[in-house]
């Protein structure tokens, strides 16, 4: 396949020997990270000194029980919460140390694919794929068009191009929002629960594309999931968060070995362990 067509003036990442595509652990700073991340909504505390950094040309995993701050986790490192304390760094840069305008511009180093592929329900396939591009450059539409069909043909949705949001199955939205987050050309993709509402084939069927465009285009991705089974099938490095802090951090074939027994009891799925119903 040949390479995504690029907007103008974006770069695509570089592997350690200066190509396209994926050479996990490649060297050189982490793209993202943070460091002792604190978050409370008033007196309910979600983040309790989060440590992570995130490799380039890889994909990080984020695991644990629900309300543990994943999706907070998300939204601090694209800068849309403040932390209450600590560090969130993007590219050498500490997003609550900048200005708002360069925090802008950090911004469009990302792709988002959100949980319900937040796609816009007036828009239809090629619109809501060619949105960030519209929003962000001065591309004409012309030159849009060739990169929304190439993002769109990428992940299989070109007979779709003209289907609206409620016309189509989840998988189908799934898709459209990953074709959207890619648009742009991001050095960094962020997954929030993209199995979510999946039965288990679409959801096998969509690790194996994040894997083949990861393949074939390199850059940081992180996913956060309940899906064992996906972690396991896409995962570099896993991280598992339980009361607010980050219980195990690592290569993936540790994370499935591990013999702690948080980390064991949940990833195995089982009723034993520390972790409860409360």
């Amino acid at each position: 396949m040949s390479p995504r067509a690029e907007p103008v003036g974006v770069h695509p990442p570089a592997g350690r020997h200066g190509q396209r595509g994926r050479d996990v652990g490649a060297a050189g700073p982490a793209p993202m990270s943070v460091r002792n991340l604190h978050k409370a909504f008033g007196s309910f505390k979600i983040l309790r000194g989060l440590d992570l950094e995130f490799h380039d040309n890889a994909i990080t995993t984020i695991l644990g029980p629900s309300g543990t701050g994943k999706s907070v986790l998300i939204k601090h490192l694209v800068g849309l919460l403040e932390p209450d304390q600590g560090e969130v760094v993007i590219f050498g840069q500490d997003m609550w140390r900048i200005t708002e305008r360069e925090r802008y511009e950090l911004r469009k180093r990302f792709g988002v694919l959100f949980q319900d592929g937040a796609l816009f329900g007036s828009m239809n396939m090629y619109d809501n794929t060619a949105f960030p591009l519209r929003k962000h450059t001065d591309m004409s539409e012309s030159d849009i068009r060739e990169i929304v069909m190439s993002n769109l043909v990428e992940v299989g949705l070109e007979a779709a191009v003209g289907k609206f949001p409620s016309e189509v199955s989840g998988g189908m939205r799934k898709r459209a929002g990953f074709a959207r987050a890619l648009v742009m050309n991001p050095d960094i993709v962020l997954f929030d629960e993209p199995d979510s509402g999946l039965d288990p084939v679409r959801t096998s069927l969509l690790c194996d594309l994040i894997l083949k465009i990861h393949a074939e285009h390199g850059g940081c991705y992180m996913i956060v999931t309940h899906d064992i089974r996906s972690a396991k099938k896409v995962s570099d490095y896993v991280g598992l968060i339980w009361q607010g802090n980050v219980v195990h951090y690592g290569d993936a074939a540790g994370a499935f070995s591990s013999e702690d027994p948080f980390v064991r009891q949940f990833l195995a799925g089982e009723s034993a362990g520390p972790l409860g119903m409360d």
